[in-house]
């Protein structure tokens, strides 16, 4: 697979000879089925402050990885090769958002799924195995829908409250990856590096 400069060149040397090191930013995440991002976008409204995501930046993340350089890359990717587990159902429902008193995203949540939590903790340990620090957050699956920037905390409670029976149909979930991101003008622009199969056995 090609190699590309996904967020950053770092510099070194001297002017005569410089050499330039390529770094990536990565995550590892479910991509959403688009019969369900057409009913997430049904809810990118009423917000005074948001910044509604664009649809194909929509994923439920399972590990942030960060920055990290070619051989971090070629690690994290050959360690999540080794992840064994079954692919399973799953629904969004229930709007929450990050920030008590100064709200800083608005998201859509995921039903219960003891599968989603196995897959996690696998996914966790691989990319610790990989030479990465463990991730002390606790896991909150979500899908983000907007980020904010000067929102009232009634505004965005008030549309969590307003959609809070709100629910997708279930989907099917067969495959993760490896994604990378680069920084743009309106919105982060994100590339699939790997994709991973989920056994079909359940």
């Amino acid at each position: 697979m090609a190699f590309h400069v996904r967020r950053f060149v770092i510099w070194t040397g001297c002017a005569i000879e410089p050499t330039f090191k390529v770094m990536y930013r990565l995550f590892v995440a479910l991509s959403i089925p688009p019969a369900v991002i057409e009913r997430l976008e049904q809810l990118q409204s009423g917000i005074k402050g948001a910044r509604w995501r664009p649809r194909e930046n929509f994923h439920l993340t399972l590990r942030f990885i960060g920055d990290t350089d070619r051989h971090g890359f070629e690690d994290v990717r050959s360690a999540l090769a080794t992840v064994a587990a079954s692919g399973f159902e799953l629904q969004l429902s229930a709007p929450g958002f990050f920030g008590d008193r100064k709200p800083r995203a608005v998201w859509v949540g995921a039903a219960t799924s003891p599968a989603l939590v196995h897959l996690q903790s696998k996914i966790e340990t691989a990319v610790t195995c990989a030479g990465f620090p463990d991730d002390q957050r606790k896991f909150t699956p979500h899908v983000t829908l907007a980020y904010l920037k000067g929102a009232r905390r009634d505004d965005v409670a008030e549309f969590c409250a307003a959609n809070g029976l709100f629910s997708t149909a279930m989907f099917p979930v067969e495959e993760f990856h490896l994604y990378s991101s680069c920084l743009g003008g309106r919105a982060s622009h994100y590339t699939i590096e790997e994709t991973y199969g989920l056994s079909s056995s359940m």
